[in-house]
């Protein structure tokens, strides 16, 4: 079992409780995506880890038949002490039933605690699909797999893969 270590992952921590509070005061949301899952990355030596994510997903800025359109921002925290910060655009398809796909790409920056972990450079993209429904109660759970990589903006661009539970609150 892996271990919280070092400052970084009480600072990741940290920066994504703000987020989630400072939020709501900040626009108008459409919703916060509370997120744990586990990440394998693909360089050898690496140390895969359980993370936690927080997403902000604001007003659709486009509409159109079940499909919207939305900006976001994400923060994760990984056990081993990585944290990755992103912003970008998200997607929503609603299908019958409640049933839903998401969508999303969000360029960032990716701060390893372990040389292992090192994904090439700082700057990393997220991008992420998942299928989800809503709940009674408004809410909603998807599962969701996601990968960040640099796109090959670096020497070095070994990836990391992740899945993720996913719980969306409305704002």
């Amino acid at each position: 079992m892996t271990k919280i270590k070092g400052p970084n992952s009480i600072f990741a921590a940290l920066t994504a409780a703000a987020l989630v509070t400072a939020l709501p005061f900040t626009a108008q949301a459409q919703s916060v995506v509370l997120g744990a899952g586990y990440s394998d990355f693909n360089a050898d030596g690496s140390d895969d880890s359980v993370f936690f994510s927080v997403d902000y997903l604001h007003s659709p800025f486009f509409e159109r038949g079940n499909f919207a359109a939305t900006f976001g921002a994400t923060v994760a925290a990984h056990s081993g002490g990585d944290a990755f910060i992103g912003a970008g655009v998200a997607g929503r398809f609603d299908l019958n039933n409640n049933w839903f796909v998401e969508t999303s790409v969000m360029p960032g920056a990716f701060f390893e605690n372990e040389n292992g972990n090192d994904l090439g450079s700082t700057f990393e993209i997220r991008s992420l699909l998942g299928l989800g429904r809503e709940l009674r109660n408004g809410t909603a759970v998807s599962l969701a797999i996601s990968h960040k990589s640099n796109a090959s903006t670096a020497a070095r661009n070994p990836g990391v893969n992740s899945v993720q539970l996913r719980w969306h609150k409305p704002l």
